[in-house]
């Protein structure tokens, strides 16, 4: 079938005329027809495919450790397709790219233009189309986006427009976000469905018939560039019930001999009428969708597709006899596109749909927390792919084989596309699943390493061996400790200059630091200097260390002022010196006594999913704290063998950092623990509080309310809990409070004034989600339990000023500067200092995407990332002027809306030059002064 009869991928949904026009490219003949006035059941068969869960993303593919669960992707493919291929009138959709793209490539070519035609009549259709289906409590944005690309770039290029899925599919992750809405609207999706709803919320919609409805999923995006259709599956992603024809089901086939004894076929049409009319209830149109399928299904797809062929044929045969069904083979796209032709009004949604419950006492919000360590290493993993990639582009084709042999950054990128599944940052997997994950994450770093060093080299004429301390998080890196004179190479991601502290263990007492030009700079005892990289994104810059006799000079942060309570040894008082405003406020570390299912209200037990304490009230882990001071600028508390902080104040930083260690966790009393650590502020926030999703805009919560439907509040703890991925505020008409956070967490404002945030979990029970084990981390580095550590920023501004801090302060968490390590000094003649770019952007741009997209092609993405009206000064339209490097003939852009910039990149021609959607393709008309208006987030 020509590409004209399939999805055309070039249009994304810019106005209400686009929106028809991207539809008329939908052939209608791939999708069968239905009957007006009918009810016509949508049957689309699928699988649900976890890239990692039970068991880790290979033996799920090749069918291995099936003791722990029977799954063989591999066999569900081969099967699927050949069942395809002896029925035209079949059809299936798949989701996990990562798994096809797999199966793909083991393919002859003969079974590869089978599948090329499937694809090419709509047979077999891609939704979704993601290296997985991400989980959107617990991923930061830019991640999600290259996940995405990852999978829809190869769907793509081997099977061109029909390949491009329409339709945005994710029937398991537990909550949905609606910065995740904003991004499918913003990659061209006509339509998203998903399965798992609150329970009270599906509820009211089922009475209201609203489980299908527009959600305008951005505050700062002008209608409808970020509004998409949302339908709420019927049955989770599982078929209606005695409907399930699987090796894994135990429900009756359709015996349909009269002479058998156990003839069933009336009963089968009985029943599925029933449930068929049932459903409609619940739904507005003529139309229903029925997903015919489940986890890891279909691996004998002969039982699905024998028994579907037989229900549409029983069922539709009675319309002689005046049935009002009609049942037809389907996909979401076919179904999305009958609903577009009711021309109906849908509801409309501006909020999320978080937290996620599924009973009075089941909130699924502890995962927000789950595998802290986990979810720590995937935002590191994060910055590390960005740099990569960027360096990848800076050093040109030695950055892949040079002097430090061949390297990639596709590794690490597929490895981190994988970690995004919402079975892997979720922290909802078996520990040795967790294990593969972080394994993966390790080995594509040590790919990246390589493309990072022989970058490094090309740019600064020295192949000196480099060295990367990847444990400096527990203070360990051999060279600095036993070196006399080293150096530090600092590399900032960021297209914007960044004052960084930066800590090394050294065993000398005393030491100097030299920048690229011989200046000293500051430092302290332990070591800490602050490098000011004035050379922005790309930049590298080079310090040396020197081990000398004298006392090193002690920093003064000239913004804030923190004070103690020297009782208690406690936070007392928080002050921004520039705008003198202070705040009552204490800090302290509690835990709350996770659920053991054993209490006479529910037998619901605390897990890797659910978050239920046994009470509202969380006990203290000490009402004090021993504390240390370290020349003013530093303070360290002990508040037990278990729990420690050190709170520091760096020169020229406005916000106060927080570095605490929680763990190992203890267990002997035979008590699960959820531990947080709780501020207490003179701040009036009248139960509202605010948290972001994934990283980009911020919601508006309050306590014991959801937006939508009237709560009935059940657990007034876990029924508060938000996902925090980088913030979280309070605030009241003079002052506010931010955190920054370095991962993603689950918090609250359980109090007035106060925000909590929990730290790390463990727990004794399984919660009974499926994953068969309790929450226990421990290894052979912690055979005691896990030691997580981490960090949180504090920043106190008036309201009308907070998003010019925070936001830039997020970004600086998410992109921190990499460090690669030599011994001695440079080699003469080295290059010191490099910037790929002539000019720093404006705070209000974020470079987001810096990246070899072909041999000889960029992929670049530019935001806009501040949120409309936060911030007076910032959120205002900007334009951007790219000029690039002439070795490069095509450049591909990308901005969400959103800038005027003088200068990318050094002065030269530009050869060829694509504005493109946000996932990397479909080039559209670009200005021919090369520059880009943008506007807020």
């Amino acid at each position: 079938m020509s590409h004209d009869r399939c999805l055309y991928s070039n249009m994304v949904a810019l106005s209400p005329v686009l929106v028809l026009t991207y539809l008329s490219y939908f052939h209608s003949a791939s999708c069968h027809a239905t009957v007006p006035n009918m009810l016509n059941v949508h049957l689309v068969p699928h699988t649900h495919d976890d890239v990692g869960w039970l068991k880790t993303v290979d033996q799920y593919f090749y069918g291995g450790r099936n003791d722990i669960q029977h799954a063989g992707v591999q066999y569900i493919l081969d099967s699927v397709v050949g069942q395809l291929l002896q029925n035209p009138e079949r059809r299936f959709i798949y989701v996990e790219t990562a798994f096809f793209y797999r199966w793909w490539k083991n393919q002859p070519p003969s079974m590869q233009k089978a599948v090329r035609q499937l694809v090419d009549q709509g047979r077999l259709e891609f939704v979704n189309g993601g290296w997985c289906m991400s989980d959107e409590a617990t991923t930061h944005y830019s991640a999600v986006i290259d996940q995405m690309t990852l999978g829809l770039r190869f769907l793509n290029d081997t099977f061109g427009p029909c390949g491009r899925p329409r339709v945005a599919w994710h029937i398991d992750p537990f909550g949905h976000a609606r910065e995740h809405a904003s991004m499918f609207a913003q990659m061209g999706y006509d339509g998203f469905f998903f399965g798992r709803l609150d329970y009270q919320d599906r509820t009211n919609r089922i009475r209201t018939l609203e489980q299908e409805l527009l959600w305008r999923a951005s505050e700062s995006l002008e209608p409808p560039y970020a509004d998409l259709f949302t339908g709420i599956l019927p049955n989770g992603y599982n078929p209606p019930k005695g409907f399930c024809w699987d090796q894994s089901c135990d429900d009756a086939p359709i015996m349909d001999d009269p002479d058998l004894e156990d003839y069933n076929v009336d009963d089968v049409v009985q029943r599925f009428a029933a449930a068929a009319n049932s459903q409609a209830m619940a739904y507005k149109t003529k139309h229903i969708i029925m997903t015919m399928g489940s986890d890891f299904q279909y691996e004998n797809a002969n039982l699905w597709y024998k028994n579907l062929d037989k229900l549409i044929r029983y069922v539709n045969t009675r319309q002689a006899n005046g049935s009002q069904i009609n049942v037809l083979y389907s996909t979401p796209s076919c179904y999305l596109q009958e609903l577009h032709r009711a021309n109906l009004t849908w509801t409309l949604k501006t909020d999320d749909f978080f937290p996620y419950a599924d009973d009075a006492h089941n909130f699924w919000t502890g995962y927000f927390t789950s595998r802290p360590a986990l979810k720590r290493y995937e935002r590191v993993s994060n910055g590390r792919l960005q740099t990569c990639n960027q360096l990848e582009v800076l050093g040109g084709p030695s950055s892949r084989k040079g002097p430090f042999g061949a390297g990639d950054s596709e590794t690490l990128r597929e490895a981190m596309a994988v970690a995004q599944h919402h079975d892997a940052v979720s922290g909802t997997e078996k520990q040795h699943v967790a294990n593969d994950y972080a394994r993966r994450l390790a080995n594509g770093w040590q790919h990246c390493q390589v493309v990072v060093s022989n970058s490094l080299a090309a740019l600064s004429g020295s192949s000196a061996g480099r060295i990367y301390c990847d444990n400096l998080n527990v203070s360990a890196c051999p060279l600095t400790e036993a070196s006399k004179k080293f150096s530090v190479n600092v590399y900032n991601s960021l297209a914007r200059p960044v004052v960084w502290p930066v800590r090394l263990p050294v065993n000398a007492s005393a030491y100097t630091v030299l920048d690229a030009t011989g200046t000293p700079v500051d430092c302290q005892v332990s070591v800490c200097f602050r490098p000011q990289l004035v050379n922005y994104l790309p930049t590298y810059a080079q310090y040396f260390f020197n081990r000398v006799c004298v006392c090193v000079c002690v920093c003064v942060c000239q913004f804030v002022r923190a004070t103690f309570d020297p009782a208690t040894g406690l936070l007392d008082s928080l002050t921004n010196l520039e705008t003198q405003q202070t705040i009552r406020l204490t800090q302290n570390f509690y835990w709350y006594n996770a659920s053991d299912g054993k209490s006479s209200i529910s037998d619901q037990a605390s897990g890797a999913y659910i978050f239920r304490p046994n009470s509202s009230s969380p006990f203290i882990i000490s009402c004090t704290a021993e504390t240390e001071s370290i020349q003013l600028q530093e303070v360290r508390q002990q508040f037990g063998p278990w729990v420690s902080q050190v709170i520091r104040l760096h020169s020229n930083s406005k916000a106060l950092e927080m570095e605490w260690t929680v763990g190992p966790v203890p267990i002997a009393d035979g008590l699960g623990k959820e531990v947080i650590t709780r501020l207490d502020s003179s701040i009036a926030s009248s139960g509202v509080f605010y948290t972001d999703s994934n990283g980009r805009e911020v919601l508006r919560r309050k306590k014991d309310f959801r937006p939508t439907w009237d709560l009935r509040q059940t657990e007034p703890v876990a029924g508060n809990y938000y996902p925090i991925n980088s913030r979280a505020y309070i605030k009241d008409d003079k002052d506010q409070l931010t955190v920054v956070t370095d991962r993603s967490q689950g918090g609250s404002s359980i109090h007035d004034g106060s925000l909590e945030i929990m730290l790390h979990r463990r727990l004794l029970h399984d919660d009974w989600r499926g994953v068969g084990e309790p929450l226990n981390e421990m290894s052979g580095v912690f055979p005691l339990g896990l030691v997580v550590r981490g960090r949180l920023l504090l920043s106190l501004t008036p309201p009308a000023l907070a998003a010019d801090a925070h936001r830039p302060l997020a970004q600086e968490n998410v992109l921190q500067p990499l460090l690669s390590f030599t011994e001695g000094g440079p080699p003469p003649g080295s290059l010191l200092e490099f910037s790929g770019l002539q000019a720093a952007l404006p705070p209000a741009v974020h470079l987001l995407t810096l990246s070899q997209w072909g041999q000889d092609s960029l992929l670049i993405r530019l935001e806009h990332q501040f949120q409309t009206k936060e911030s007076k000064e910032h959120s205002v339209p900007f334009t951007v002027n790219l000029q690039v490097y002439t070795q490069y003939t095509h450049i591909c852009t990308w901005e969400p809306l959103g800038t005027h910039i003088h200068t990318l990149f050094p002065s030269q021609s530009i050869i060829n030059l694509f504005m493109v959607y946000l996932i990397g393709k479909d080039s559209v008309r670009r200005p021919t002064d090369n520059s880009y208006p943008m506007q807020g987030s």
